[in-house]
Formats: C-alpha cells, structure tokens, sequence
C-alpha cells in the first residue's frame, strides 16, 4: 500500500465541486481485494478504536460499515478515505466525501476525501493508509499501536484544527453565500473577497477597535469606566505587592477575589478568599499570568456569561465549575474518565468542551471537600474540580437566554457599548439571573473583548444559539456585497489575449481589476508576481487583494487537474475552443478528457457560461452549465443552432458581413446591436487577425454579462492593442527595421495555424521566414502537426527548440519539425535546424530584406523582443540592402531636390 503520490485541490476541481484531497496509492498484492474480504479481523479493531466509524454515512444515507460488508466495489480505498473522513471528524473538522476511483493504472487507486484543513487532512490521510495496513499485515516489529497512533493525531490536529468558535463563523457563512479563506494555521480567517473581505479571528474582527480591546483588559481601568456609568461593578483595589493585596482585603471586607489585572481563561484568578494567608498565596499565583494584581470584593452568585454582538445581547449561559456527579458506585478517578469520554470534550480550546484534569489544583480543590480521587460520590453528589467556571479549565455551560431578566440585558449591552467593542462578553455574578441585578446585588466581575462563543453554541443544558450567524449579519448585513464578481476563462488558445483584453476594458471602466495569466498575477495593471499564475495560489492572490473590485481569472488546463480552481464560484465563465494541445499529460488523454477539465470552468458559473459555437467540444458543455444565461459566441452568422438561440431571446455574440467589413454584432432578448467593426479594433490588425476577432468577440460577451454598457466595451476594445507591452508573446509587430517580424508565444496546432493564416491575409511583398519550434513535452504526433500548420506557407524554415528542453535531446524537436516538413512537400534547401532559439532568432534576423516578413515563435518572450528591438541593420550594410535606383512610392519631388536611399535603408529628399 505504497502511497505514490498526493494532492489537495482549493475548491472545484475534476473530481468534486467540494475541496477534496486525492492520494494515489499502489495496493500491490491487496490491489482488487474488497475490504469486507479480510472480515471482523480488520473491522472490529477499526470500529473500536475509532467508534465514529459506526456512524459514517455513505452519500446516499446508508451506513459505511453497511456497505462495506454488502457492496462488491467496496475496496480498501474507500476504506482508507473513509477512516481519513473519521479521523478529521474526531478533530472536530466536518467532511462527508470519501471515495476511491481507478487511475487508470494496474493495483493504483485514487483514494478521494474532504478536508477542512490542508495539513490536518494530510497527516489523516497518511494515517488511515497505515491504520488499514497494519491491519490486514501487521508489521512484525509491532511498534505501530493503533490507540498511540490514534491519540498522536488528535494531538497534532487539535493545534491546528479551527475550533469550535471559528467553526461556527464558517458555518454562518457558508449559510449566507458568503465565501472564508483561512489565513493561517490559527484561527484567523478572511470573509468575504477583495474590497468586500472581513478578516475575523475567535470573537474578534477586523471591526474590533483596539482601543476598546485595551479597555476590556486593563481590568482595573475598565472597572472604573463601567463604574462611572451607574453599571454594578464589586469595589476592588489594584495592589502592587501582597501586603498592599492583604490591606486591599482587609479594608474591602473578605471574602475577596484576587485576579491579574489583564488576564484571561480565568488564569491565576482566585475567589472567595477569606484569609490573609490565601491572599497571599493569590498573589503570589496572579503575578504569574499579568502585568499587575487587583483585589475585589467577592460577589456571592453563580457566574454567568452574556454575550453581546453588535449592541444586543444574543446569547447568555450559566457557567458551572468543573465538577462530576457521583452515581454511588465510582470513584472520582472513574468518573472524571468516563466524563472525558464524552466526544464534545477535547484538549485546550479546541472543542466545545475541555477535558477534566485531576491536577495539583483540582486535587487541592478535593481536599477542601474532604475527598480525594479514590472517594465514592454518593447518588446525585457533585464534587467540584475548580473554582472558577471557565470552559478552558473543565466547566460545563446551561443556556438561560430565554429566562434573563431585562434589565440585566439592558445591563449588558449598556456595558458592552461602554467600553467600545462590536463583541463582547459580560462576566456577570448574580444569584438568580431571572432577576435584575437590583434585587439581588449581582456585579459585572469582568469585561471580555473577543469573548469564547463555544459555550452558547454547544451548551451542556439548554438552546443552542446561533452566535455565528450573529457575527455574520453584524460585518455582512443581509444585503450587502461580500463576493467581488469574477469572469472566469479557459480555452486551448487565446485565454491570455481575451483575458488582457477583458481586464483591459473593465479598468477603462473604472474598475480595480485583479487578474491572473499564463505570466503574472496584475492588480489595477501592476505586475505583483511574474509567472505562470493560472492555478488556486493566483486566484487566492487575487481574491484576498483589499483594493480588487472584480477579478479576471485566466484559468489553465495544468492547474485545473493539479490543484482545482481556487475558487468556489464565478459568475461568467467562459471557454474559448478545445483543440489538441497537452494531450497525454496529467491523465488527459483525449480531447474529449480536455473538454471535461476545462468546462469546470462554466459548471461553477453562475450568472453566465459564454461558449463557442463554433467548436463542437465547447458546444456540448451547454448542458453541464447551471448558469442563468448562456452565451454563444460564433464567427458564422449562419450557424443554425446560434440562430434558433437568438429567436428564443438567447444571448449571442456574432461576426456578421455588412457595407463596410465585418461587424460584431450582440443579440440579448429581442435586441440586435451592432457593438463595432473589426477594422476599429487595433488587435485585429484592421481585422485581417481572425484570431484576435474572435479573442474581441468573447472579451464583449462577458464583458456585458458582467453588466458593462456599450460605450464601456466599445472604448475597451478600440484602445487595447497587441504591443509588447500591453500583450507581450501574443502578435507582437515590429515593422521599424524596413521588414516586419511579428512575435507571439504559440506552441501548438491550432495557434500556429491562425498565425500562418494572418500572415496570409497580410500578403507580404517580400520573403516569408518562421522561425518554428515545439515544447519538449508533446506528443510527436503534436510535434509534427505544428510543422504541418507552417508547411508551404513560407519560403525559409528555421526549426529550433526552447530553453527548456523538457526531457528531449537537443536537437530532436527541430530535426522532427524539419522531417515532418520535408514529407509535407517543403524543400529541404529552403529549411534551417538551428536548437538555440538566440541563434535561431539572430540567424532569422540576419536572412531578412526589406519588405520581408518574419514569424517568430518563441518561449522566452522577453529576451526575444530584447533581441529584435535591439537589432541594428546597419552593422552589415553590404550584406543587407539592396541597391535600388528609385523608392517604391509614388511621390512628387518639389523642383531642385532628389530622392536618395542612405545606409541604412532611408530614403532622403536631398537638394541637387
């Protein structure tokens, strides 16, 4: 069972719309075998060791263990990911998805399941390899002991696992559409997307003023503020040793309680004190867990926490200390074991309840009841293991939301709103919370400023409350934005163009636009990481950007099948064409296998999928969309099944012929709106790039989709051109050596055959040399139809290869291309092998004569515009022009000049 490899997909991807992780492992001799094969030997350990396995539920409702036994496709990969799935539950991390598939390969299967957390899913997934194989071949050292193993994880998961308050806000915004990145491996976790995006951290947000946060902790200070309201607070007194704590005691009038000044946790608080001698031993132990010491009178009441978001009490719970409840038969010893039994019980703050601890203290709390661990508790009695009732020490929680009194509800707000904070907890000390404080004499002890919710989530007795979804409607009040919009686009070639023209016209449009390319991740038109930046860590980038108001997500093939898209949902997506490219990489195979990766894209759209309807393999992904609109993009204005869309009110996009040239023309409802002419759009070069039209054509249709007027689109796409700098590796002209050489990264079939075809349409006068090359990862099949898309369209052939040689020889690309060349009827004389792509590009340089034209395709885009810019015709003068008696251009000489050609190929009008 050797795993070869993992993966962790952000979001949607092609096995799941859910986040999932995917480990490929090799069964070996188990390969085949149905995990019900190896009986109660395997099952019973399992389910004993991880007693949640009884209760996984398989996607339909039935039980795992169910079908383990009874269903014939049930192997040892599903078993793995479901023991993964189970294990992440013990962590408190909630997942459903545990699948096995096969890859394709003999004895390897892809071992599919949820995760929350990267990290925690990891090590579950390893671990649940291990478990299954100790199992059913235990290792003959023994060393591997299930219940370690098991306790081991918990442990590393439990410093890593969100949390039961940070869950809780995650679940509230999953449940309003409301997208959440966790930022680290703590609890901090961003809300919302770009310029919408709220960053929370437990009960603390971005909207928490510091100042007030410094309040809540300066205990003594805050005391007074509250004091100075009319709000009940006990008297106490800061002390700066422990004989100002005892004269502090003394003059206040025992019992006190003696706490740190800026503590929390209830970490070094001690009550009920009525001694000088446990004074001083409180002391001693606050100042240990602050900055300074405070002693205040001691409130006679249960403790109480209400909790208050945004100005109104949500939620308030009755905190019981640590203590068990004697059944006449246990010791104390069993019964703090049995109580830790209990799954909502974990370690630290991680889940809703804390484990009991019969420490120092809890021991010393038992010999003030005269009892230790070994004494048998009488029916219904209850030995208490702490003082203080906090959750992080052992306490239990009994909700009383329903049953408090309004004036200490308006007691708490009042307090809360007082010190400043958006979320705050009211530590509140009152014998019966069902009367106001004024009757009683219950005292606000303390002030809490990112307050645990786990309590009044999950109480022990009582209604649960929905304190997340409190916090959410306080930073996302229903109605407002929290998604930026994002358009989305893939496609085998002109992804990068459409996308540059796309982001293009939206910051023409006023708009802060994030976007990710085959090259860079840009924010508002600045280049922030180089790259190729079309996977999840792009996109991620882009979202968690505070200035981005929408995003243009090009989205690539490679980064789809390795690691998803990265984000859950767009709302125009787009796929441009499927041809052969990347074939036989990354378990795509066939076209068909392309297709399938790249309609993920419009399967997550939401508002609109734009599809061409020209490219039978995008046309057939209609059906996959659950987009409310869907836009056919077509360059024939006669395609029947475009016209029949039209008619029904459909969206469309359309290249038509009219007086003066071709036309885009949208379609929406009964509407029929000529958007611009070919000709107007400079990265058409006056139309003659068809590529490019089609490119302007889908950049219109979303475009509009994403609610842009007319003038918006039309202004977008006059003032986008196909320079270097704004498009750089995409058509790239330079005409200022007296030939034309045009530049652009294409690196397969169907991209290199557009090229040829423009150049073509360009009809130059002179000569015809490409330079032509294939990335080293291709099929040879792809090799060869690269050279075929040139073959006898030029007069001078130069095959070179790229830096990056991806595993061939040097010379084996270009010798390919050429044998492919000559068997397509090239000559062999008018044909160059040149690897390096500088000489290559230098040689094609050197060759050219005025009015030629050069095709250069190239991979390192920049070096190679470096070396045509930088090309200096004059170095070889001889070599390089040629004689001519009179220039090529109609033009009349005044009367005493003449018209004369200089070195360096410019014609002058000199004077006789």
């Amino acid at each position: 069972m050797k795993l070869l490899s993992s993966s962790v997909y952000v979001g949607p991807n092609i096995f799941s719309q859910k986040p999932l992780m995917r480990f490929t492992i090799d069964f070996g001799k188990y390969a085949g075998r149905r995990a019900a094969d190896f009986g109660d030997s395997l099952l019973d350990p399992l389910v004993k060791a991880l007693p949640g396995l009884a209760q996984e539920e398989t996607d339909t409702g039935e039980l795992f263990l169910d079908r383990l036994r009874d269903a014939p496709d049930c192997d040892l990969g599903e078993l793995v990911a479901r023991v993964a799935v189970t294990l992440q539950k013990l962590a408190a991390a909630p997942v459903n998805i545990a699948r096995s598939e096969p890859s394709g390969e003999e004895g390897v299967r892809e071992v599919l399941f949820g995760y929350v957390s990267r990290r925690i899913g990891l090590e579950a997934g390893d671990l649940a390899r291990l478990i299954v194989l100790e199992l059913i071949d235990p290792s003959p050292s023994g060393k591997f002991n299930l219940a370690d193993e098991i306790d081991d994880f918990f442990h590393f998961a439990s410093r890593r696992s969100l949390g039961p308050s940070a869950m809780a806000i995650v679940q509230a915004a999953e449940e309003r559409d409301i997208p959440w990145i966790r930022l680290n491996q703590d609890s901090l976790i961003q809300l919302g997307q770009g310029r919408y995006q709220k960053r929370i951290e437990a009960a603390l947000s971005s909207q928490t003023a510091s100042i007030a946060v410094d309040i809540a902790k300066d205990k003594e200070f805050c005391t007074q503020l509250l004091y100075d309201l009319g709000l009940p607070v006990p008297e106490q007194k800061y002390v700066r040793n422990s004989i100002e704590a005892v004269a502090a005691a003394e003059r206040i009038g025992y019992p006190v309680v003696v706490k740190p000044v800026d503590g929390n946790h209830g970490r070094g608080v001690s009550i009920n004190l009525d001694r000088e001698a446990d004074v001083l031993d409180a002391f001693d132990k606050a100042v240990e867990h602050g900055s300074g010491v405070i002693v205040e009178k001691m409130i006679e009441g249960a403790d109480h926490r209400l909790l208050v978001v945004n100005g109104v009490l949500v939620a308030a719970a009755k905190r019981v200390p640590a203590h068990v409840k004697g059944d006449g038969r246990s010791t104390i010893d069993e019964l703090v074991e049995r109580e830790n039994q209990d799954p909502r019980r974990g370690v630290g703050h991680e889940n809703m309840l804390t484990r009991l601890e019969l420490d120092q203290g809890a021991q010393k709390m038992l010999r003030e009841q005269q009892l230790d661990t070994k004494a048998v508790l009488e029916e219904g009695q209850v030995a208490y293991l702490r003082r203080t009732a906090n959750l992080s020490t052992g306490g239990t929680a009994v909700d009383v939301t329903d049953t408090i009194h309004p004036d200490n509800k308006f007691m708490a707000e009042r307090a809360i709103k007082a010190v400043g904070l958006d979320i705050g907890g009211v530590d509140f000390l009152t014998t019966d919370i069902t009367k106001s404080y004024r009757e009683t004499g219950g005292a606000i002890c303390e002030i809490n400023a990112g307050p645990g919710i786990r309590m009044h989530i999950s109480p022990s007795e009582g209604t649960p409350r929905d304190v997340g979804g409190a916090v959410m409607d306080m930073l996302f009040p229903p109605g407002t934005p929290s998604r930026i919009p994002i358009a989305a686009l893939t496609g085998t070639n002109g992804k990068t163009t459409t996308s540059r023209m796309l982001g293009h016209i939206l910051k023409m449009s006023g708009h802060v636009v994030g976007q990710t390319s085959t090259d860079a991740v840009s924010i508002d038109g600045n280049v922030t990481v180089k790259g190729d930046m079309t996977g999840p860590m792009a996109a991620s980038m882009v979202l968690r950007d505070p200035d981005v108001d929408i995003a243009v997500m090009e989205t690539a093939r490679g980064g789809i099948v390795r690691a998803g898209l990265g984000y859950q949902y767009c709302d125009v997506g787009a796929v441009l064409n499927v041809s052969s490219d990347h074939l036989g990489m990354g378990g795509v195979e066939t076209l068909d296998d392309l297709a399938r990766v790249k309609r993920l894209v419009v399967e997550v759209a939401r508002d609109t999928a734009v599809l061409n309807a020209d490219n039978i393999h995008t046309l057939q992904m209609a059906q996959y969309t659950k987009a409310r609109h869907i836009c056919y993009v077509s360059r024939n204005p006669n395609n029947g099944l475009v016209r029949e869309h039209i008619k029904q009110g459909h969206r469309a996009v359309v290249l038509e012929r009219g007086t003066n040239g071709e036309q885009i023309v949208l379609y929406d409802r009964d509407n029929q709106i000529p958007l611009i002419w070919t000709h107007l759009i400079p990265a058409t070069v006056e139309g003659k790039a068809i590529h490019n039209v089609e490119n302007a054509m889908f950049a219109a249709a979303m475009s509009y989709s994403l609610g842009l007027t007319l003038d918006q689109i039309r202004a977008g796409l006059r003032t986008f051109n196909n320079t270097f700098y704004q498009s750089p590796g995409r058509m790239n002209v330079f005409d200022e050596h007296g030939f034309r050489v045009i530049l652009d990264y294409g690196h397969n079939e169907a991209a290199i055959a557009a090229m040829a075809d423009l150049v073509e349409r360009l009809e130059p006068r002179g000569k015809r040399i490409v330079c032509v090359t294939c990335p080293g990862d291709r099929r040879d099949e792809d090799v060869t139809a690269n050279a075929n898309a040139v073959a006898g369209k030029f007069d001078k052939y130069i095959c070179h290869t790229d830096d990056d040689l991806r595993g061939r020889a040097p010379r084996e690309i270009p010798e390919m291309m050429r044998d492919a060349l000559i068997a397509a009827g090239v000559d062999p004389a008018a044909i160059e092998v040149i690897p390096d792509e500088v000489e290559a590009v230098d040689r094609a340089l050197e060759q050219a004569r005025r009015n030629d034209l050069l095709l250069l395709f190239c991979a390192a885009i920049t070096r190679t515009w470096k070396q045509i810019i930088y090309y200096s015709p004059i170095d070889k003068p001889d070599e390089r022009i040629e004689p001519e008696s009179e220039p090529d251009i109609d033009i009349n000489v005044p009367e005493g000049y003449r018209i004369v050609k200089d070195d360096r190929g410019v014609w002058l009008a000199l004077k006789d």
